[in-house]
Order: structure tokens, then sequence, then C-alpha cells
């Protein structure tokens, strides 16, 4: 997400380890600069990423929210974008939510009540992100209950070439969601295709 947002957008990334933030953004940077294309993407530490950042994407492993979201705070008032999936593997993908029904819901209930959670990005594959050469010919299903979070992150999805946002509801719908990451890969895995997604029409 960092190689497709940071030539529009100031982006900041954060980890637990300042070495390894600092190292995947200078790579984006250079990455990039090869290309002929400028952009603005620095490496700091989580906590720090929340203080600098006004729109915050959670780009975890679903195992990894509740207890990185215990180490972190600042949240209040601002935009979370959740692109997590809960998925198991036992001989295929399945959804596998927590008691709230949808990892989305989840973060908003570990975050502050003023928090702007917002459910996007969650049918687009990594590879896809990082293949900057290649269009996402992908539809976003966004989904919250702040109409102007929702709205503001619509239009950051709608910048990216090729995307095309879509508002599916509340956050109620992100379930629903979600669910369809763990269809898109089982598609993928038994009809042998690759950069399966999804498209509205």
């Amino acid at each position: 997400m960092a190689l497709r947002l940071s030539s529009m957008h100031e982006v900041i990334l954060g980890s637990r380890e300042v070495e390894k933030s600092c190292s995947v953004s200078d790579l984006c940077v250079k990455t990039l600069e090869e290309r002929g294309i400028s952009c603005s993407c620095r490496g700091v530490t989580n906590q720090q990423a929340i203080e600098a950042a006004d729109v915050i994407v959670l780009a975890l492993p679903f195992k990894h929210v509740a207890p990185t979201l215990a180490t972190l705070s600042g949240f209040e008032g601002k935009v979370v974008i959740s692109p997590v999936n809960p998925i198991e593997k036992p001989d295929h993908f399945v959804f596998a939510p927590p008691p709230e029904g949808s990892a989305a819901l989840l973060i908003r209930k570990l975050l502050p009540e003023n928090t702007k959670v917002v459910a996007a990005f969650n049918n687009i594959a990594a590879n896809r992100w990082k293949a900057i050469n290649d269009p996402l010919e992908y539809s976003v299903a966004v989904c919250g209950d702040d109409p102007a979070a929702k709205k503001l992150v619509m239009s950051l999805a709608n910048g990216v070439q090729n995307l095309t946002a879509y508002d599916v509801g509340p956050l109620a719908v992100s379930p629903m969601v979600e669910a369809v990451t763990p269809l898109l890969l089982d598609v993928a895995k038994y009809s042998r295709m690759r950069d399966v997604g999804i498209q509205f029409r």
C-alpha cells in the first residue's frame, strides 16, 4: 500500500522495530525513485506513527491485532482503516471471526469510542499492491458508521489507479466483506487461478 499511496500522500510506516520500518520505507522510496516517481515515506515506531497520522491503516495479521493495540494509544478522533481478515486454513481457507463478528468490529471495541473505524481494502492481495507496474482493477468495499470517515477512505481508494470504491453500508456489514477474502483464496487454490479479486458492475 505504501508503494501505491506514497506518491500521493505522506506515508508513515510503523513497526515495533524502528529499524524494520526504516528499512522498508527506504526500499519503498528507492523502488519508486528508480521509476522516476517522487514520494514521501518514512519509518518510525508504531506509537510515533499513530501520533503523527491523520488516517491509520492497521495492516496486521489478525492474531496480532489485539496484542498490538493493547500497547498503543492516541487513536482518539482518528480514522482507522481495517483491511484485516480473520482467516484459518485447516485444509482450505475459512472465515474465522472473533465473537464480535469481524476483525473490524473487534477493533472498534478495542479502540476509544470516538475513533472512526472503517473496513476497506480487505479483498486485495499484498502481492498485487507490490506489482506497481500493473493497475489494480478491483472494486473496494468500504463500510463504517461515520459518513465523513467513509467518504475520506473512499477518496483514498479512488485515488489509486483503476481502484473503484463502493459504500456498502455500516460497520455491521464488515463480516461479509472480510468473509469474501477466504472465498477468493479458495477460488484461486482450487481453480488454479492467480490475482483473483472482486469487481462490482
